[in-house]
């Protein structure tokens, strides 16, 4: 029952996602980034203090570059939301698991048959969903949601080391926004940033919300639940997406696109399984 959690983290993500693309209307997709880390940085210097998890830390080259990678695959995400139909630009981030695998394998992990299976069945439902489901006008924002999903592999990867390490989550996550708000913060120091109102300021603040507590949701799902139903039932977020999509976009998706996305699907959750990692954070 407790990975029933990572529905109600996939619904919040979801939520996210719909906060993103309204935003988008007046933000660009760098300042949405910078407001969702630097919402979250103030959110986890108060959850670091109160947990008294101390800042310093022995693997800040990790946390940097975890943190790098981190914000590059937020902003990814982000941007490929603005230029997708919400489903397709979560479904191509979500193939961060096969990557994940990829990396796992890459660092020395044994190459399973399983694995090698998983990897070219979501190769193939990239292809699909990429070749002839999205305009040409939309090929550029399919690229850009694909490499949201290689990053964000990485990062994943980057939080399973320092977990090895004995890094605590909460400072991992501090870390990450910091460094984060402050890639986007040089970015935005030379280019321009948009003045917010109060429609504005609430879509800015329900993504970095929406995003806390589908964290803490999602961390609790893998944490006390089964590792691989929490990783099923994680992609319900592409299911909660195209709703949300249909309803305020009129994003409809034909047979041939869901059947990408099944693909995708069943290639993340068999990585999953075979390489025996789920990642428990989600950007």
């Amino acid at each position: 029952m407790q990975s029933l959690w990572m529905l109600v983290a996939s619904l919040l993500f979801a939520c996210m996602g719909v906060c993103v693309k309204f935003a988008a209307e007046t933000h660009s997709a760098v300042e949405i980034t910078f407001y969702r880390s630097f919402i979250s940085l103030i959110l986890m210097f108060g959850l670091v203090r109160l947990q008294r998890v101390p800042l310093a830390t022995p693997h800040w080259r990790w946390q940097i570059s975890r943190g790098i990678v981190g914000f590059s695959a937020l902003f990814a995400y982000f941007y490929a939301i603005t230029l997708l139909p919400l489903a397709t630009a979560v479904t191509l981030n979500y193939t961060s698991a096969i990557f994940l695998a990829l990396y796992l394998a890459l660092a020395g992990m044994k190459m399973r048959l399983g694995i090698l299976g998983a990897l070219a069945v979501g190769l193939v439902g990239v292809v699909l969903l990429l070749k002839p489901t999205l305009n040409a006008d939309q090929l550029v924002g399919g690229l850009i949601g694909l490499a949201s999903g290689v990053v964000a592999g990485m990062a994943y990867f980057s939080v399973r080391e320092l977990g090895a390490r004995g890094e605590p989550e909460t400072r991992t996550v501090f870390y990450f926004s910091l460094v984060s708000s402050i890639c986007a913060g040089i970015w935005l120091y030379f280019s321009s940033l948009h003045a917010v109102d109060l429609r504005s300021g609430l879509l800015l603040l329900g993504v970095a919300s929406f995003a806390t507590v589908a964290q803490l949701a999602m961390t609790r799902a893998y944490t006390r639940g089964k590792t691989l139903m929490s990783a099923a039932l994680a992609y319900s977020t592409v299911i909660f997406s195209s709703l949300f999509g249909a309803v305020f976009w009129g994003e409809v998706m034909d047979a041939s696109a869901w059947f990408a996305i099944g693909l995708i699907i069943l290639s993340g959750i068999a990585a999953t399984h075979f390489s025996r990692a789920s990642p428990v954070e989600q950007d």
